[in-house]
């Protein structure tokens, strides 16, 4: 179903708005007939047909393109398209010990689960002090990810869960900043790593970068990210929760992984 907003173009699924700056819910009637062929899954769930699921596909990425700073789209992107990624890191995160125990127990990342006093007084160079000055530096909080909605099996849609609240910790432990290049060059890492097509896609804002960032993200950051990521242990078989009190450079040393090229770090003058 097509709406219209002002002169903003709309597409309506299972009861939101979902092409429009916010999320607004549509009659109640409209919600009753659209999930009559469906039931919710788990709270927030937004179950959709093939159509709609490649009908959002494509109007997510787009959007995204467009505007990369639309988390909702990006996100929509990632669960539209995960559909055979997920249930690979799940048996990845299953033939793991800490995998498992992830799975288990479900952890969530955000500032009501986070000990921030505590983590602030480990010393430099643990991972939870580190995280958290990234944290600090970056101006970020670990409440701005955005929840779960188009992906149908619980563990799975977890498991994207997880990957999205984790996301920062890739940043932290790289200490990455929150830009375009560095973004990029974690979303090579992240394809190579992980195997979402999502993080495949995310590469073609690089055709945006002025020619003396995109020469260095295809001739050192790009590779740099396929190398590492590739090599390196699957990061969503990591609690990192368990980890406040390891030092960033023994988590390095066992999970794999190499810091990227100059120029991406929140250290760098």
């Amino acid at each position: 179903m097509i709406g219209t907003v002002g002169a903003t173009a709309c597409v309506r699924f299972s009861g939101n708005v979902v092409f429009n700056r916010t999320l607004i819910p549509t009659s109640r009637k409209f919600r009753s007939s659209s999930l009559l062929h469906r039931s919710s899954a788990y709270p927030g769930h937004i179950p959709l047909n093939p159509f709609e699921n490649a009908f959002l596909t494509v109007g997510s990425s787009l959007m995204a393109f467009m505007d990369p700073k639309r988390g909702d789209m990006v996100a929509a992107l990632g669960e539209t398209t995960g559909g055979l990624t997920l249930p690979k890191l799940r048996d990845t995160m299953l033939d793991s010990p800490e995998g498992r125990r992830i799975l288990k127990n479900r952890p969530r990342i955000s500032s009501k689960t986070l000990d921030f006093g505590r983590l602030k007084a480990l010393p430099d160079g643990t991972f939870g002090r580190e995280y958290t000055r990234w944290l600090e530096v970056c101006k970020v909080t670990p409440d701005s990810r955005e929840p779960v909605h188009y992906v149908d099996d619980p563990e799975l849609a977890y498991v994207m869960q997880r990957y999205r609240e984790t996301h920062d910790f890739y940043h932290a432990l790289f200490g990455l900043r929150v830009s375009v290049l560095p973004e990029l060059a974690l979303k090579a890492f992240e394809f190579a790593n992980l195997g979402f097509p999502m993080t495949a896609l995310a590469l073609g804002a690089s055709f945006k970068l002025k020619k003396a960032q995109s020469d260095r993200f295809w001739h050192e950051f790009l590779p740099w990210g396929i190398r590492c990521g590739g090599s390196a242990r699957c990061l969503m078989t990591v609690y990192w929760e368990e980890r406040w009190d390891q030092e960033v450079r023994d988590i390095k040393q066992e999970l794999g992984v190499w810091d990227p090229p100059a120029g991406l770090s929140i250290y760098s003058p």
